[in-house]
């Protein structure tokens, strides 16, 4: 194999799959990236056996070829360059040349052979949106997946196709986020998948703003082609929770506040709570929206605004940080906090708008 071309060319497509290469594998070839050179395009891959990100760049090939090579040596190499500088990249029995300038070297490197592909997906259907409205879908949810839960189907996110609409859900168990977008075209029937969490960050770290995505979505995997980037993931094969139960269809004390100076009053009230639990206490009275906390210090924090409510009082607590980040992923002015009573989770959104929903349960203070 041999390839000539500007050092950018290489690195670009090289910083896109790298995300899923793990330097320390049981399996040698899953620290490598598979580079393959033929009819002037030069292919980068790189897998975890859960995600698998492929790049493309049409470049002068002059000899093709395949094999893999260290993914973070490879990419440290090409950041040390200079910018601009031609690379050639050679292969010289089983070891990788790389010459810029003056500088030149040698990388190890193991048999293509033995890097795992995945070929077909089996596609049940294909869905079709733009990239924005899709990436919207995983920043509005994101947040909500579970880390290393022992209840597998939450370490991920749930994407669900019916009719027109589009729906990505995602909860850990104390709090859960749902948005949706519409479908240019309807799906077929309607479908669940459950994309693994480390697929859902590379997707939102690879997603542009521009041009429309075409998701496949197979039996055991989902694929998506995203510019000259072709992101497959497995899926969890689990049952998600029923999502709708917990979303609080009659709460019929509704808050209205401006988001940003709720915000602020959160972050600053959650300055002296429990480092651990993160509990924040909300004392709601007509007109009125008192923030407490307090810390194993016996350190107190106290913060009022002024919000709509003309309801009874009623005083529940919660996770700080889980209402954090539903009010970040708000996009609006104003915000609606909907309570039934004490013991009963909230529900936030954005005024006269079902787009995004989020759901908090409660804590006990």
């Amino acid at each position: 194999m041999k390839l000539t071309a500007p050092r950018e060319e290489i690195l670009a497509p090289l910083q896109s799959v790298i995300g899923v290469v793990e330097r320390r594998q049981t399996m040698p070839v899953l620290s490598n990236v598979l580079v393959s050179a033929r009819n002037n395009r030069l292919s980068l891959t790189g897998t975890d056996l859960e995600v698998e990100l492929v790049s493309t760049r049409e470049l002068q090939v002059q000899q093709a070829g395949d094999v893999t090579v260290p993914g973070r040596k490879f990419l440290d190499i090409l950041k040390a360059l200079p910018e601009a500088v031609e690379v050639t990249i050679s292969t010289d029995g089983d070891r990788l040349v790389i010459k810029a300038g003056r500088s030149r070297f040698t990388l190890a490197t193991l048999p293509a052979a033995e890097f795992p592909l995945v070929d077909e997906i089996n596609a049940q259907q294909t869905l079709k949106l733009p990239h924005g409205e899709f990436r919207r879908l995983i920043d509005k949810t994101h947040f909500s997946m579970a880390q290393q839960d022992v209840r597998y189907y939450l370490n991920g996110m749930l994407l669900e196709a019916e009719g027109k609409q589009l729906r990505a859900v995602a909860t850990d168990g104390h709090r859960l986020a749902m948005a949706e977008t519409s479908l240019e075209i309807a799906s077929r029937s309607k479908q669940q998948v459950i994309v693994p969490r480390k697929g859902v960050l590379e997707l939102q770290r690879i997603l542009g703003e521009e041009g429309d995505i075409e998701l496949a979505i197979g039996t055991n995997h989902v694929r998506a082609q995203i510019g000259g980037i072709r992101f497959t993931s497995k899926l969890i094969d689990g049952r998600f929770p029923e999502y709708g139960r917990v979303i609080p269809a009659n709460a019929s004390r509704l808050i209205d506040a401006d988001r940003d100076t709720l915000r602020h009053s959160l972050q600053r009230t959650a300055i002296l709570s429990n480092e651990k639990y993160r509990g924040i206490r909300l004392n709601i009275k007509p007109g009125m929206l008192t923030l407490q906390a307090h810390n194993p210090e016996q350190e107190e924090a106290e913060d009022q605004l002024e919000v709509g409510y003309t309801g009874e009082e009623i005083e529940i607590g919660f996770n700080v940080n889980y209402l954090l980040d539903a009010l970040a992923a708000i996009d609006t002015d104003r915000v609606t906090i909907a309570l039934t009573d004490a013991n009963s989770s909230c529900l936030i959104t954005a005024p006269g708008s079902s787009a995004a929903k989020y759901v908090v349960m409660p804590m006990r203070l």
